[in-house]
């Protein structure tokens, strides 16, 4: 068949950045990401322009999820963020936010795209090396012998995230419970493979945060369970509870006519058949000692009343969701047949109890050993409280990341600015062999790394949403935040008390600077082993591992997009 209309050829847009289009979508999409960075950041309401649901927030994987961008460059900018907040929940906006700027500050430069890469890179190396010393300035060990860090962390995750609308006592108790969520996740028995439980996040919306609690073990939610009467359960010999689990229907549902047909002599009713079929099973169910029997599907009513008379706890129609869990904390293998039975398919649980929270009614299934547990997060509404359980996922991640690294970086834009008094140091100082192996001028790196810096400075000023001054001190290199309103010739040691992070405080003389002038060569103090503030509520941090892969995912972003000469459009 012929075409009806001639193909045309495909649109090539050379230097691509260059278009005030291009810079106008980065400006504004950069704009959104520092307008809604930390714990004072603007919430954003995102729907479809059509009606629908309505999404109010400032985390960054929400935000992602709900924005559209037209140009490859933005596309590959949000595809590199989304995939980091993906592999570690947290920093996201950090990861953005640098990106932007890293791109806006160094095309700007007149220094060849080639050239400005090459530097770039040697920076990073520069600060993943400094990250990763020993005589790191804005790093803190952290040791699971003492829970204050490990707080720090969930706490600061928790308050970041202005939309779940927390007041300090809420924050407190949350940060605990999801500890000690965690905690219940980790393997009591030290293996060579040892892998970290799961914590079931169980939703009761309208009720009061501090309402919201964790138990060992799992929820399962029954409506028609009977509170009123005692639980009695079988239990064997040795005093625990038997499971089967199975993931087919025991509905006794007939063969479904697109599987094929059978053939059914005269007098044989299929009905009967099945029930028959599911009765049997249920006696070896009883004959077996088993206790509990939980269906992902449909358990059919006959079924049901033959194992309750036989006091046995049938649950129906758990899901998908709870199958893996459920299969890891007793032990048992989910069985996909109802005509063919192995007791070596069952697993066992400590005790089975019935729990009741607002108006739910739940099975409480309480395990031997603890390596899966549910927390009951409750808040006001069904917006906060979506936004409260992706903040209770990430710190959750968190703490399962730093268990494998357990460092921290401090918060609050201290770290930013520290690494941008350290590049702004560290690069005055370098030899000229370094410049011969990048094959570029001392004014070459010298007007990158100070692109490079007033990147970083850039994420901490986005920390600041009212409008007050910015400064950095010069002994530690910290982020200090003064209150709107004051002129810029006030004493800042009268306006400063703690900087962003917490650890120091307006105790000696820090010649403070404002944040992004010129600095000269400043001679940096590492911040004291023995931090001046004890590691307490105030204390800001970050994850260490989410916030290094943030730094460098952004550069590398920000280096494949200044390296685009062309995008090729495709016309048909």
């Amino acid at each position: 068949m012929s075409r009806l209309e001639a193909k045309k050829p495909p649109l090539f847009i050379s230097e691509p950045l260059t278009k005030e289009a291009v810079s106008q979508s980065l400006s504004l999409l950069s704009g959104i990401f520092k307008s809604c960075y930390g714990p004072t950041g603007r919430l954003k309401m995102l729907h479809n322009g059509v009606g629908g649901y309505v999404c109010t927030t400032s985390q960054s994987s929400a935000i992602l999820s709900h924005l559209s961008v037209s140009h490859p460059a933005l596309s590959v900018l949000m595809a590199s963020v989304q995939n980091h907040i993906s592999r570690f929940s947290d920093c996201g906006l950090f990861t953005a936010i640098l990106c932007c700027s890293l791109i806006e500050n160094l095309k700007s430069l007149n220094v060849a795209s080639c050239t400005v890469i090459k530097i770039s890179k040697h920076l990073l190396s520069l600060c993943m090396d400094y990250l990763k010393s020993e005589t790191c300035g804005c790093r803190v060990s952290v040791d699971f012998s003492s829970l204050e860090t490990l707080l720090c962390l969930v706490r600061s995750v928790l308050t970041s995230k202005p939309a779940c609308m927390l007041n300090k006592p809420e924050v407190d108790h949350l940060t605990t419970l999801i500890l000690k969520a965690f905690m219940f996740t980790v393997p009591s028995h030290a293996e060579t493979n040892a892998v970290l439980g799961k914590c079931i996040i169980v939703p009761v919306k309208g009720r009061r945060v501090v309402e919201s609690t964790v138990l060992p073990g799992l929820l399962l939610e029954t409506p028609e369970i009977q509170l009123a009467k005692p639980l009695a359960v079988k239990r064997t010999c040795s005093n625990v509870i038997k499971i089967a689990l199975f993931c087919v229907s025991m509905s006794g549902d007939l063969f479904n006519p697109e599987e094929g047909t059978i053939t059914v002599h005269h007098g044989i009713s299929l009905e009967v058949s099945e029930l028959n079929q599911l009765l049997n099973l249920g006696k070896q169910l009883v004959n077996d000692e088993v206790g509990l029997v939980v269906c992902q599907k449909v358990i059919h009513p006959s079924l049901k009343q033959y194992l309750k008379e036989n006091h046995v706890i049938a649950v129906d129609r758990a899901g998908l969701s709870p199958m893996e869990p459920l299969s890891r904390m007793t032990g048992s293998k989910p069985i996909a047949s109802v005509h063919s039975l192995s007791p070596s398919c069952y697993g066992s649980l400590k005790d089975v109890r019935i729990e009741s929270f607002a108006s739910k009614h739940f099975v409480h299934l309480i395990p031997e050993d603890t390596v899966v547990c549910s927390l009951i997060l409750c808040n006001r509404n069904e917006t906060a409280w979506d936004e409260l359980k992706r903040a209770c996922e990430t710190a959750e991640h968190v703490l399962q990341l730093t268990v494998k690294e357990p460092l921290a970086l401090l918060g609050g834009g201290c770290t930013e600015t520290h690494l941008a008094l350290y590049i702004r140091h560290k690069s005055c100082s370098l030899s000229t062999s370094t410049f011969k192996d990048l094959d570029c001028s001392r004014t070459q790196y010298q007007l990158v790394a100070d692109g490079f810096c007033r990147s970083l400075e850039s994420v901490a000023c986005s920390l600041n949403h009212d409008g007050g001054e910015i400064l950095t001190d010069m002994v530690y290199g910290h982020c200090w935040f003064v209150p709107s309103g004051f002129p810029s010739v006030s004493s800042w040691s009268d306006l400063v008390s703690k900087c962003g992070c917490g650890i120091n405080g307006n105790t000696e003389n820090l010649s403070w600077r404002l944040l992004q002038g010129q600095f000269g060569s400043p001679v940096i103090q590492g911040c004291s082993k023995d931090p001046p503030v004890k590691v307490s509520d105030s204390l800001t941090l970050d994850c260490f591992a989410a916030k290094c892969s943030g730094l460098q995912l952004a550069l590398e972003t920000a280096n494949l997009i200044l390296d685009l000469s062309y995008v090729i459009e495709d016309q048909n």
